[in-house]
């Protein structure tokens, strides 16, 4: 058997493994145990995923039939340009599969995906102690410097 990393749409029935990544990257980001995300949000996310009038989408890392990672991208409107902009807003791989460059392949996949939807741009977010992602990060994207204020209700 290889090691080749397939990336691909999420199906619907992936859902178990997906779910198991999900979980994976909510637990990293401290979204579980005692501040678990509702049952219904993970619901509701899986159903965008598969509804055509939703922006949200889906690519699975897969190797030997195994799903060893995800990524969640959105493509929304903004001010500065005509065309829509891509947002990566989740990127997870299984602690097993990191260092086979799935991340890499992830990112590089949602980026053809937003340039055949003529967007200008993906972005997205990590926490700064998040070194290890960052390494990978710092070497095929531009950290724009910018800081996230929020304020939650």
């Amino acid at each position: 058997m290889t090691d080749k990393v397939i990336i691909r749409s999420a199906k619907n029935e992936d859902f178990q493994q997906w779910l198991l990544l999900w979980e994976g990257y909510n637990k990293f980001y401290g979204r579980s145990g005692p501040v678990e995300l509702p049952v219904e949000l993970t619901n509701m996310l899986w159903s965008r995923i598969f509804d055509a009038y939703e922006p949200v989408y889906a690519l699975v890392a897969e190797i030997n039939g195994k799903l060893v990672g995800l990524v969640h991208y959105v493509f929304h409107r903004v001010t500065n340009n005509i065309k829509p902009t891509c947002y990566l807003e989740d990127l997870f791989t299984d602690e097993a599969a990191r260092g086979k460059g799935v991340g890499r392949a992830l990112i590089q996949a949602v980026y053809e995906k937003a340039k055949l939807a003529g967007s200008p741009q993906v972005y997205w977010l990590t926490h700064e102690t998040n070194a290890t992602a960052r390494k990978l990060y710092d070497g095929i994207a531009e950290n724009s410097g910018f800081i996230v204020y929020r304020n939650k209700f």
